[in-house]
């Protein structure tokens, strides 16, 4: 038996995806019934899921996603979840977590204090707020619903794969994601690999980091 209550799927409904470089994709939408936390995450079904299908947990990031900030990678990371795993198939869930948990109003509050020095978990803590306050539970049980026990996790955070594991769902492999480094983003991947293991090329990983694509081993 899972270790969370049941949820059910709600509704599907086919959306063909654009993005602003040119790629898209028909993709289809899948909202649920019965999610633990009570927020509206979806599931980005894309191309044949199969026995093993290609999964990434996307948290969602405002200024990343939709404004485009170049003070994380979440914009980048998005596209690219989208085009990998619809190649292969799988399915993309995309969770309501702004900011790792702490809500938009208090990212930008942090985004204040890393501009006076702190790295982006020294800014949570003095805040008083977790370093990382998501919860996957609602992502094991939207899998479930969807009949997915087994997957590949694309995902560059050891934290999302040891999560799903506990919650009972067999992560086979962790695929990393490309690593989109800017000069605004290096010190806060920096900080994600010294602090949470995050698996990124960190000799890679200097202040004077191009604008471009960093290849993962």
């Amino acid at each position: 038996m899972p270790a969370f209550p049941a949820a059910t799927t709600r509704s599907r409904v086919r959306v063909p995806l654009r993005f602003h470089d040119g790629y898209g994709v028909d993709a289809e939408l899948v909202t649920f019934h019965g999610l633990t936390d009570g927020q509206e995450h979806v599931a980005v079904v894309l191309g044949d899921p199969g026995a093993v299908p290609l999964v990434r947990l996307h948290s969602e990031c405002l200024t990343g996603d939709v404004f485009g900030s170049a003070r994380c990678d979440c914009g980048p990371q998005l596209r690219e979840a989208v085009e990998r795993i619809a190649e292969r198939g799988g399915v993309l869930l995309y969770l309501r977590q702004e900011g790792r948990g702490i809500g938009l109003y208090n990212k930008l509050d942090a985004y204040a204090l890393q501009d006076q020095g702190l790295d982006t978990y020294a800014a949570n803590a003095a805040l008083g707020l977790p370093e990382d306050a998501r919860d996957y539970t609602a992502a094991a049980q939207m899998l479930d619903a969807l009949g997915i026990t087994g997957l590949d996790l694309l995902s560059n955070n050891p934290d999302k794969a040891d999560q799903l594991r506990t919650l009972g769902v067999e992560v086979r492999d962790r695929v990393p994601t490309g690593v989109f480094a800017t000069p605004d983003n290096v010190r806060y991947l920096r900080a994600k690999v010294l602090q949470t293991q995050h698996t990124l090329p960190l000799t890679e990983l200097r202040e004077t980091a191009p604008l471009t694509e960093l290849s993962v081993g």
